[in-house]
């Protein structure tokens, strides 16, 4: 009879062994067979693996060169107002070497259970240029094949960069993952999405942020070696690959490529372009336009950087806004004057405002504080408060007029309530801290000031 001792060694032999993961390898490349008409035209390799095959096409491009990041610029592209960086992921962020540019090519824009991306587009540093693997299926059976590389790229640069990525490239891949059951979604350190700063630096001056408009009018690709003359239309896209699936002709997909190609490039410059303005000194980059520096300003007051939000400001009314932008950026520079404790440079700038007919009678309401608390003026803060008072009320009668937008009345309602209370504040105040005045001459001193304000 065997001993306990024995019948447990048994039972643990039973256990399966826990193995360290194995490291992902590029899977290796054979040419294209005579009849694989479609990987000639792309210039591709036929990749395997256990789970079958897929085309790769891999080439290395000199420019957009490796550029150096600023630790400024991942705090800003990354963090969120409530969170701040954890030592691992930032210690993978400032490694440039661990970095994935991503852009897919699908068979519909609108996402969903039904769309594939048949074209996945990667592109990381390497030997001071980028080099872009792409992967291809000639059929949705080659999907598993696709997705299983892909996920070992991930998985050695989790640092993902996309261009609204976040809202369709990404979402889009981890549903196509969750939908074979058997490929885990790999798991991002981190995923900048240059959309969104973009789209708050250049959208002012530019209108579109779309990224062959960025290349045109902010990356001067043409100097960085490529351009986009006979780019396929993205609305297109899908339709060539139905169309080769169908039995039609293949050559429209090498366009859809290099289509792809150029995407990717055009991701890494544009990195390049964010970390320049963002790490500048004081926020401030050379030759910027001056819309350009409007924006950037307000990126940095809504990620907290008041310091080089004001001084990103200040040099774009410098340069010469254009008139419709600047009464904004005045606005902007006092109240951020006025957050940084510069009371006085605040109040002269809402001086330059009050004409204003958007922000007038905000100026109003910052300069009453500002003489009521501040300087401790009291018969001057009466006198910003009364014509606040009389612009709110003037413009609400004109709105009712005109039949304009009722909340901008209601709200013009709330802001004469305000004053009002306000004033009233500063009458007790005011009668508290000096003499009582004969009654004729206060009728005559407030006959005076209504005149003044009419």
């Amino acid at each position: 009879m065997a001993a306990p001792a024995d019948k447990f060694a048994r039972l643990a032999a039973l256990k399966p062994a826990r193995l360290a993961p194995a490291r992902h390898e590029p899977a290796a490349l054979r040419a294209p067979g005579e009849d694989d008409v479609i990987g000639r035209v792309l210039g591709a390799g036929v990749a395997k693996n256990h789970f079958g095959e897929h085309l790769a096409i891999r080439n290395w491009f000199s420019t957009p060169i490796q550029k150096d990041v600023s630790s400024i610029t991942l705090e800003l592209l990354s963090r969120t107002r409530d969170e701040s960086l954890s030592r691992k992921t930032r210690a993978v962020l400032e490694d440039p070497a661990r970095w994935l540019f991503l852009d897919t090519e699908t068979t519909g824009l609108a996402g969903g259970t039904g769309t594939y991306a048949f074209l996945v587009g990667l592109a990381w540093w390497d030997a001071g240029g980028l080099q872009t693997e792409q992967f291809f299926m000639r059929d949705f059976t080659e999907e598993y094949s696709l997705l299983y590389e892909l996920a070992g790229r991930v998985a050695e640069r989790p640092v993902l960069v996309t261009f609204n990525g976040k809202s369709f490239d990404w979402p889009l891949l981890e549903n196509r993952f969750l939908m074979t059951r058997s490929i885990p979604t790999p798991k991002l350190a981190a995923h900048l999405d240059l959309l969104h700063p973009a789209r708050a630096l250049w959208k002012l001056r530019l209108g579109s942020v779309r990224l062959v408009e960025l290349e045109r009018q902010v990356l001067d690709a043409r100097r960085l070696g490529w351009r986009r003359e006979d780019d396929v239309s993205s609305a297109m896209i899908p339709q060539f690959y139905f169309d080769y699936l169908r039995g039609g002709p293949s050559e429209p997909l090498g366009g859809v490529v290099r289509h792809n190609q150029m995407d990717l490039r055009g991701l890494a410059a544009l990195f390049g372009k964010i970390n320049a303005m963002l790490s500048e000194p004081a926020g401030i980059p050379q030759e910027a336009e001056s819309l350009d520096l409007f924006g950037l300003s307000r990126f940095f007051q809504r990620r907290g950087d008041a310091t080089r939000a004001q001084s990103a400001c200040s040099q774009a009314l410098a340069i010469g806004l254009p008139v419709e932008f600047r009464p904004k950026a005045q606005r902007d520079l006092a109240l951020l004057a006025k957050r940084s404790g510069e009371h006085a440079r605040a109040a002269e700038i809402w001086q330059g405002i009050l004409g204003d007919p958007q922000d007038g009678i905000l100026a109003c309401e910052q300069l009453a504080i500002h003489y009521e608390r501040y300087a401790k003026d009291v018969e001057k803060a009466k006198e910003f408060a009364r014509l606040g008072l009389a612009k709110a009320k003037r413009q609400r009668l004109t709105s009712f007029r005109n039949l304009r937008d009722v909340h901008l009345a209601a709200r013009l309602e709330r802001l004469e309530r305000k004053f009002t209370a306000r004033l009233a504040r500063l009458e007790r105040k005011s009668s508290r801290s000096s003499p009582a005045q004969p009654r004729d001459a206060r009728a005559a001193s407030a006959q005076k000031a209504n005149s003044a304000l009419w």
